[in-house]
């Protein structure tokens, strides 16, 4: 019995030892807990893509209506929801017993009631402070609680690089760029403060219209005023991927028209229609961001 005692005592200080106190800050605050959590919650595709590609797995997951390819085993729904992208479940995700919530910015303002069932981390970006460098942010808090900081300079090295050459070709070439989305017929416009700032700030596109209204759902606009500003580069998201869900979206299709065929960007093939997870739902995510830079390399090459 002794000898059982002594072994135990030695596994236990083994395990402290390997635990340790991390303070992280987030837009909500700052958030004490040990590192290496083992039970996690994650409410968002985010926050999901970037723990995943860490190598976590989580104990319960947001439910969505659509998993990108880099989070296709969850397709199955064979996992414990945590609720959804801006209501988390609070009894499911308190039966978990969680070490650590991370949680979006659809659900951020839930954040007091989580933190109420164990330490939360909100995992989100700025718009103010720029895609990348939020970003990144949001990676290295990740990064200090999982001990994955090697990892993560690593991963923030590559893909940085990679914007680099993409921000100083565009602005070498002096391209500029129109934004819009498309959601039920309705065609809205973004510009440099918007949520896809990343094109301006982070890809280094001109805007082909200054003083866009700023609004999340973005400015109104038609195919008229596509044709009238005439942008060298037209990047399109297709929300309609997500409104339509199992009965197809005719986006394409639609902006294949004469007034849209009128610009220089659908004459030099530089129309490109961005990945709906990965610039609308995957906000921050590791393998989102990546995504983000593949979209743009498709159009950023001049004809």
């Amino acid at each position: 019995m002794k000898l059982s005692a002594v072994a135990l005592l030695a596994s236990l200080s083994v395990f402290g030892a390997s635990a340790k106190m991390v303070e992280v800050e987030h837009a909500q605050g700052t958030t004490k807990l040990d590192s290496n959590p083992e039970r996690v919650v994650v409410i968002g595709l985010g926050a999901l893509d970037t723990v995943k590609a860490m190598g976590v797995e989580p104990v319960a997951v947001s439910t969505v209506s659509m998993f990108p390819d880099y989070l296709a085993e969850y397709r199955d729904y064979q996992f414990v929801s945590a609720g959804s992208l801006h209501e988390p479940n609070f009894e499911a995700i308190y039966m978990q017993k969680p070490d650590l919530i991370i949680v979006g910015s659809r659900a951020a303002p839930k954040y007091k009631e989580l933190s109420e069932i164990a330490p939360t981390i909100v995992f989100a970006t700025d718009a103010k402070q720029g895609y990348w460098e939020s970003t990144q942010q949001q990676w290295r808090n990740l990064a200090k609680v999982f001990e994955k900081q090697e990892f993560v300079e690593q991963k923030i090295d590559q893909i940085g690089q990679e914007i680099e050459v993409i921000r100083t070709a565009n602005q070498n070439n002096k391209l500029d760029a129109l934004t819009v989305m498309s959601a039920g017929g309705k065609i809205t416009a973004f510009g440099a403060q918007s949520r896809f700032s990343a094109v301006y700030k982070d890809f280094g596109f001109q805007e082909t219209v200054k003083g866009i209204k700023e609004s999340r759902h973005g400015d109104l606009v038609s195919y008229e005023f596509i044709s009238e500003k005439n942008p060298s580069t037209l990047l399109v998201v297709d929300k309609d991927l997500l409104i339509n869900k199992g009965k197809g979206s005719t986006v394409q299709r639609d902006f294949e028209n004469d007034l849209v065929k009128s610009t220089q960007a659908y004459k030099h093939d530089r129309l490109a229609y961005l990945d709906i997870n990965a610039w609308y739902l995957s906000i921050a995510g590791m393998r989102a961001t990546e995504q983000m830079i593949a979209d743009v390399k498709s159009a950023s090459t001049p004809n």
